[in-house]
């Protein structure tokens, strides 16, 4: 006969069992009676539905393994590392730029002892969390001030507070950006009590623009970055210099919004559309704000940099309690900064920056090294392939870099039940899918990653 939703036992009647009373005491009650209300839960659903039910034994030591494991998936950690095998390397979703290990080194130095975050080791008196990162910033870019916020968001809202609270802000149409998570410049100007005016056209935009639109309660000249979008065509747009002379003309603030930001020129790599903060600094733009965690290739942060009087206002403005930095961020930012002296080579020591310029050659052989690997597996077929991988992460807008990855397609599964699976591996494997078969770009593995992902398949195939 076959099994009746009557059939299912009561929760307490399980926990009562031997075998399950044993996990109460090395797990919990609550976490037993969790697990153990998953599991009927789930053969309850499928009796509903007229699904096939595998009928367990509940007295068993098999369902007693069943409720183990789904107690310790419960366990498991939240935020897991996983290998991003999608040939995106700025990645969003999956944490953004990988960090050095001199970086990672610095946070643990920090997190697993007292540290001088605002002690003044040479006076014995209070410091400033400021001075760990502000110096290198300066050194690398020119700036005369520096300070770090914990995002490139919080960087432009402190900014604006700071500079135009209840007074305007002039800006051109063509760089009032929208990014993930809803980001609207034109909400964040308004967030921060100025007040917007929109100058020019989405493709053209004049330096006469921005002088007819200076008013006496005009405090800021906002220039974006359009560093997720392109405009191409019949475009126009101010040079920085000649904006720059505006405003000290005029007694305004000249500030850029980078997004990203880069400390090196990528141009020697292809990558011309991405400019360098020292530059921007060096045509006369008064403050910048950019990103950590991209191109820069260090931990979540949002660095503004620029003049000395107007970094100031920034420090001492209320929000910066709220924005400010904590210890660990703060450490691998230090440590990342570091990477860009002599005679360290960021283009080989920064990983995001590494992944960019590594010879193409180079990727190909872990492509075929992986391949040779997979083919020993039956039932896969994998093969090399040549395809694009991206910057990501609103940096470089549809540039692409030449790259290599490994096609996979299993027998009996589908790619999206191969993707699937890849998810659930022990290191979950991130993929994407491009002609019905499971696309590995190998520009964003690295050589220790590769036995994981062997690994990932070896279990898929077996099961």
């Amino acid at each position: 006969m076959p099994p009746r939703l009557q059939d299912l036992p009561q929760i307490q009647t399980l926990l009562d069992q031997p075998a399950i009373a044993v996990l109460t005491e090395r797990y919990s009650h609550e976490e037993t009676a969790v697990a153990l209300r998953l599991i009927v839960g789930a053969l309850r659903d499928a009796l509903r539905g007229g699904r096939e039910v595998v009928w367990p034994d509940f007295e068993s030591m098999a369902f007693a393994a069943e409720v183990t494991a789904k107690i310790e998936a419960g366990r498991a950690p939240s935020l897991r590392p996983v290998i991003n095998a999608t040939g995106i390397l700025i990645h969003t979703n999956l944490g953004r730029a990988r960090m050095a290990p001199q970086a990672v080194a610095a946070m643990q130095s920090v997190a697993e002892a007292a540290g001088n975050l605002e002690f003044d080791l040479s006076t014995g008196k209070r410091g400033s969390r400021h001075s760990h990162t502000e110096r290198l910033i300066c050194e690398l870019t020119g700036a005369e001030a520096a300070v770090v916020v914990n995002n490139c968001a919080a960087a432009v809202l402190l900014s604006l507070m700071a500079t135009a609270g209840g007074r305007s802000v002039v800006a051109s149409r063509g760089e009032l950006i929208e990014i993930g998570g809803s980001f609207r410049l034109p909400d964040v100007i308004a967030q921060s009590g100025a007040t917007l005016r929109e100058v020019g056209t989405t493709n053209k935009t004049r330096l006469s623009d921005y002088a007819d639109a200076i008013e006496p309660d005009t405090a800021v000249l906002l220039k974006s970055h359009t560093s997720n979008f392109r405009i191409v065509g019949f475009t126009a747009a101010p040079a920085r210099r000649d904006l720059a002379k505006l405003a000290a003309e005029r007694n305004v603030i000249l500030i850029e919004d980078l997004g990203s930001g880069v400390l090196v020129d990528l141009s020697p790599f292809g990558l011309r559309d991405e400019p360098v903060v020292a530059d921007i600094l060096k045509d006369g733009v008064d403050l910048v704000m950019f990103s950590g965690d991209k191109l820069l290739g260090g931990p979540q942060a949002g660095i503004i940099a620029g003049r000395r009087d107007v970094v100031a206002q920034l420090k001492a403005h209320p929000l910066m309690r709220a924005l400010r930095s904590d210890k660990l961020t703060l450490a691998a930012l230090e440590a990342t900064l570091r990477l860009y002296r002599a005679p360290h080579n960021p283009m080989k020591e920064v990983p995001v920056l590494a992944m960019l310029s590594e010879p193409l050659a180079s990727v190909q052989d872990r492509a075929d090294k992986l391949a040779r690997e997979l083919s020993t597996i039956a039932n896969l077929d994998p093969e090399t392939e040549q395809t694009a991988a991206y910057v990501g992460g609103g940096s470089l807008p549809q540039q692409d870099l030449d790259s290599f990855a490994v096609s996979v397609a299993l027998d009996g599964m589908s790619p999206d039940d191969l993707m699937t699976a890849l998810r659930s591996a022990a290191t979950p494997v991130i993929g994407r899918i491009e002609r019905n078969r499971v696309l590995l770009d190998m520009r964003t593995v690295q050589d220790c990653e590769t036995a994981l992902i062997v690994a990932a398949f070896t279990q898929i195939s077996a099961a």
